[in-house]
């Protein structure tokens, strides 16, 4: 398995808009044409009203780069650009886990 947490900061409440709007959009092409993304869930972040949380399991690397190279993800990747203030991401090792094979 291959999986990463990402944190993102919008600029405003504007762009948080906005950001949820493209994600409304990228995350049912992502359900319904990558078979190798186990989990792509998006939460917000309680009391942080400008931060969006995503938490991505893929069946192996090779999930992970057909994820990154689908144009639905490609127009996310683009478009959140100019709504961002940072993105932190953490690349995670699997230890051990209910439901994930480890």
């Amino acid at each position: 398995m291959f999986a990463l947490v990402v944190r993102f900061t919008c600029k405003d409440e504007a762009s948080a808009a906005a950001f949820d709007e493209v994600v409304a959009e990228t995350v049912p092409q992502i359900k319904q044409h990558e078979p190798g993304t186990l989990v792509y869930a998006v939460h917000r972040v309680e009391g942080e009203p400008l931060q969006r949380m995503f938490y991505e399991l893929y069946t192996d690397r090779a999930g992970f780069d057909a994820h990154e190279s689908q144009e639905h993800t490609k127009r996310f990747l683009a478009t959140r650009e100019d709504l961002l203030a940072s993105v932190e991401v953490d690349w995670l090792t699997l230890e051990t886990g209910k439901g994930t094979g480890g």
